[in-house]
C-alpha cells in the first residue's frame, strides 16, 4: 500500500509540474503575443477555468500525498529523505508560491473589467500582472522539477516494491 501512495504522489507530481512547465516553456509565450485586452481576457477565462476537479485533484492531492508518503517511508533512508525534500519543495515552492503569489494576482485580474477599461488601464494590469506572474509560474517550475527528480529517487530507492 505504501507503494501505491508513493507511485501515485509521484504521478500527481509529475502532472502538476507538467502543468507550470507547459506555461513556462509555451503559454505564456503564445499569450505575450496578445495585446494587452486579448492577453488580460486570455488570463481570466484561463484563471477561471483552471479551478476545476482534475486541476484540484492533482494540486491538491500532491500537496497530501507526497507529506503522506514521507511518514509512510519515515525511517527508510534514503527514501525518506528523497520524499521530504520532494514534500518541501513542493510545499513551500510551488503549493506555497501559489497560494501566496498567483492566486491574489488571478483574484485581482478577475475582479479587473476589461469592458470598462481604456487603453491605459488595461496596459497597466498588465504591466503589474505579466512578469511578476510569469516569474512566480518559473518559480513553481523549478520547484516541480525538484520535487519530481526527488520523488522518482524515491521510487528508485523504494526497496518495499
Amino acid at each position: 500500500m505504501t507503494t501505491l501512495v508513493l507511485i501515485i504522489a509521484a504521478v500527481l507530481t509529475a502532472l502538476i509540474g507538467g502543468l507550470f512547465y507547459a506555461y513556462s516553456c509555451s503559454v505564456v509565450l503564445g499569450l505575450g503575443k496578445l495585446s494587452d485586452m486579448e492577453y488580460l481576457k486570455a488570463m481570466q477565462n484561463i484563471n477561471r477555468e483552471i479551478l476545476n476537479p482534475v486541476f484540484f485533484i492533482s494540486f491538491m492531492g500532491t500537496a497530501a500525498l507526497l507529506p503522506l508518503s514521507t511518514f509512510l517511508f519515515r525511517g527508510h533512508q534514503p527514501v525518506f529523505l528523497f520524499l521530504l525534500l520532494a514534500s518541501l519543495a513542493y510545499l513551500i515552492g510551488v503549493f506555497g508560491v501559489t497560494i501566496v503569489g498567483n492566486v491574489p494576482m488571478n483574484d485581482a485580474l478577475d475582479k479587473f473589467d476589461i469592458s470598462k477599461s481604456t487603453m491605459e488601464t488595461a496596459r497597466q494590469m498588465r504591466d503589474n500582472f505579466e512578469n511578476r506572474w510569469n516569474f512566480l509560474n518559473n518559480i513553481r517550475t523549478i520547484f516541480s522539477v525538484i520535487s519530481i527528480i526527488s520523488v522518482v529517487c524515491a521510487c528508485v530507492w523504494n526497496k518495499e516494491a
